[in-house]
């Protein structure tokens, strides 16, 4: 049925058609970077033992989040001021709310020395922005998960997610796009840099030290399970990105364009970086590693990506993938703090170093006129330009020691609190079965490592004709009999 553009249709004045389907494509490219691509990318890249168990964390955390945002999450990141770094608890799911126009940010601004700055008004519905503004708080808690994998009580984390979300994401969500201080202030945050991987690495790390380690045995070896799937999620990563940074202009236009190019730009050339950096120091290159060096790439770029110029783009990319990784196989192994702490993943390197140093960046890179395109502040830019660049790179450097503090803080006490009533980790005999002895599943029907043999679970039944003739094979499946 085709709609007319009258009032009272699905079709009103002020909706851009193209707009809103790009902002959909948008929030469909993010959400598949969670479901199904780090389902994927974390089945993968674990031992075979904990391969369901790390989808399932992610897969639970996308769902929870969903429900606790539209009930009270998104107007605590996207409301009315509650504080100056929290917005009011409130339901995005009434049909008056969310088949009128979006308005971003709720909260006025106001720039000291300028009239008020215009709240933004996109051309299609707040529906679509509460959707879009959603997978980015899903895929935040997702890529907290990587520093926890392989020994967190899955109970634990049922309940850290909403917490988390609640009292860490929405605070910095609000603080740096939601009209909050740091927004008002004028820090720079393109797509997330601070508020989705500088949040993720800082508080995974945090959440791996009140948690605990691996078993000795697991921290020594831990290799993928799937190299090939591995780099299919980490594919769906990368392409995925496209709508992570093309999608916050909030409109199809020039910025969103020079982000898409300049996030692949960033993304190659860090990859090519950390390869050639595993290959002079270690004498081959590393599959695992140039899918670190594509992420670090890929978070240092996010907080500029619409921002700077394509040589900028390329500068970053060399320190993304040069930076990261000296402090991950350099520092890291140098570090008491660092080696004490189990963080599976390396999040702490491949996300909250790569979002800080693509903050501080942005401070120096950021150009006026793309400037002009996104900021509301129209003195917006960085340090290489004449103006108030050098107060710009000093401000980006506060709001990441802001969101660093916060996240340490806030993410212990949630886990000290849920302490209290879960263990945090799981116990050493589920450590040692794995996926398993948590969920009664395993990945896949072949044996591996870390597995018991239980012929109640794993054997044949003694009434099964087909088990004398498979046991003196050593054979494991079914027979079928024509």
């Amino acid at each position: 049925m085709a709609y007319t553009g009258t009032n009272g249709t699905a079709v009103p004045p002020w909706l851009d058609k193209g707009d809103n389907a790009w902002q959909m494509v948008a929030a469909t490219l993010v959400g598949m970077q969670s479901m199904p691509g780090l389902v994927i990318l974390y089945g993968s890249i674990v031992k075979k033992k904990w391969a369901v168990n790390s989808a399932f964390m992610a897969l639970y955390a996308f769902a929870a989040v969903l429900i606790c945002w539209v009930i009270w999450g998104y107007k605590m990141a996207f409301g009315e001021r509650l504080l100056f770094l929290w917005g009011k608890a409130g339901l995005a799911l009434s049909q008056p709310y969310l088949i009128n126009r979006a308005k971003i940010p709720a909260t006025m601004v106001i720039f000291s020395n300028y009239p008020p700055a215009a709240v933004l008004e996109p051309y299609y519905p707040m529906a679509t922005m509460v959707y879009f503004q959603f997978v980015f708080a899903a895929i935040t808690l997702i890529l907290l998960a990587g520093s926890v994998l392989g020994r967190m009580n899955i109970k634990a984390w049922m309940a850290f997610v909403p917490l988390w979300l609640t009292f860490s994401y929405t605070v910095g969500a609000f603080s740096l796009w939601g009209g909050g201080f740091l927004y008002q202030w004028g820090v720079m945050d393109y797509s997330g840099g601070y508020v989705i991987h500088v949040s993720s690495g800082i508080a995974g790390f945090t959440a791996a030290f009140w948690v605990g380690p691996r078993l000795k045995q697991d921290r020594e070896r831990f290799p993928p399970n799937n190299v090939l799937l591995m780099l299919a999620g980490a594919g769906l990563l990368w392409m995925g990105w496209a709508g992570f940074n093309g999608g916050d202009p909030y409109a199809a236009n020039i910025d969103s364009s020079m982000a898409v190019l300049n996030t692949n730009i960033c993304a190659a050339t860090s990859l090519l970086v950390w390869t050639c950096m595993d290959s002079i120091f270690f004498g081959k290159p590393s599959v695992i590693g140039a899918v670190q060096g594509m992420i670090t790439g890929l978070v240092c770029i996010t907080p500029a990506a619409g921002l700077v110029q394509g040589w900028a783009a390329i500068a970053m990319g060399v320190v993304s993938g040069s930076v990261p990784w000296f402090t991950m196989m350099v520092l890291h192994k140098k570090s008491t703090l660092l080696q004490k702490v189990d963080d599976t993943l390396g999040v702490l390197h491949t996300h909250a170093v790569a979002g800080i140093l693509g903050g501080a960046l942005t401070g120096l890179f950021a150009e006026p006129h793309l400037c002009a395109f996104f900021l509301p502040d129209p003195e917006s830019r960085g340090a290489f330009y004449k103006g108030k660049g050098g107060v710009q790179f000093l401000k980006q450097l506060a709001g990441a020691a802001f969101i660093i503090g916060w996240n340490v803080v806030m993410t212990s006490l949630i886990l000290l609190v849920i302490r209290l009533v879960i263990p945090l980790r799981m116990s050493d005999e589920q450590l040692l079965i794995g996926d398993d002895a948590v969920h009664g599943e395993e990945a896949y029907a072949l044996w591996g490592d870390g597995e018991k043999y239980d012929i109640s679970k794993h054997g044949w039944s003694d009434e099964t004709p087909s088990r004398r003739d498979s046991k003196d094979q050593g054979a494991r499946g079914a027979t079928i009999e024509l």
